[in-house]
């Protein structure tokens, strides 16, 4: 099986942040990095430096979409705080849906949050490819 990884943090999260929220979300599914088919986020954080070096050191595609083609994708879990700063009810959520071309259904985990030893957050969802 293939996932792609949705993923949402707060601005200058750190590389160990993401890659500690990344491990327990694929633990939570029973799966590893060798199931990951690539990475996905919202445009506004296409210059995120450890969002970059994640996709980087897995040799992952890296796929950012406009807030308004996630708002539209129906989500298990949306928040009116990403709503106010990103203009979507998701993000990780949302694009893991959208870059698997995936339903609700195969959303294996819905909105896995962590707060990293730099004090940022990350969400991580993960949902099987179609």
């Amino acid at each position: 099986m293939k996932v792609m990884i949705g993923m949402g943090c707060d601005r200058n999260v750190s590389l160990d942040t993401l890659q500690q929220a990344l491990a327990q979300a694929l633990w939570h599914c029973g799966l590893d990095a060798s199931a990951v088919a690539g990475l996905a986020s919202i445009d506004k954080k296409n210059d995120e430096t450890a969002l970059l070096q994640l996709a980087q050191i897995y040799d992952w595609p890296l796929y950012f979409y406009p807030a308004e083609a996630l708002a539209i994708i129906p989500v298990p879990n949306p928040s009116e705080v990403v709503m106010k700063y990103m203009g979507t009810p998701a993000v990780a959520e949302a694009a893991a849906l959208k870059a698997a071309n995936a339903e609700l259904s195969d959303l294996l985990v819905e909105k896995h949050k962590y707060c990293g030893a730099d004090g940022k957050n990350a969400t991580v969802s993960i949902a099987r490819i179609k």
